[in-house]
C-alpha cells in the first residue's frame, strides 16, 4: 500500500503533544468560576428531572442561574478591561 502523503518527521504539524498550552490554561483558569457556576446550575436542574420541582428546588435553580450571569457578567467585564486602551492613551 503507498502512502498519499510523506511529511518529515521535523514537521510542526505533528509536533502536538496532547497537554494544553500555558495560554490555554490560563483561559480555563480565567472562565472556571463561570465553568464551576454552570455545573452548579446543571445539577440543580438535575435534581428536578424526574420529579416535579419543589419551591426550594425552583429557589435553588433560580439562584444558580443568577450566579452564571454574575460569573458571565464578571468574565466579559474582565475580558473587556483587557481590551482596553489604557488612559491617557490614543487608541
Amino acid at each position: 500500500m503507498k502512502s498519499i502523503i510523506t511529511l518529515p518527521e521535523t514537521s510542526g504539524a505533528l509536533a502536538f503533544d496532547g497537554e494544553p498550552s500555558n495560554a490555554e490554561l490560563d483561559a480555563i483558569q480565567l472562565e472556571m468560576p463561570l465553568i464551576l457556576a454552570e455545573v452548579d446550575l446543571l445539577d440543580a436542574e438535575i435534581m428536578t428531572i424526574d420529579r416535579p420541582a419543589t419551591e426550594l428546588d425552583e429557589r435553588r435553580i433560580r439562584r444558580a442561574r443568577n450566579r452564571v450571569m454574575a460569573a458571565r457578567r464578571d468574565l466579559t467585564n474582565r475580558a473587556g478591561l483587557a481590551h482596553a486602551p489604557m488612559p491617557g492613551t490614543v487608541a
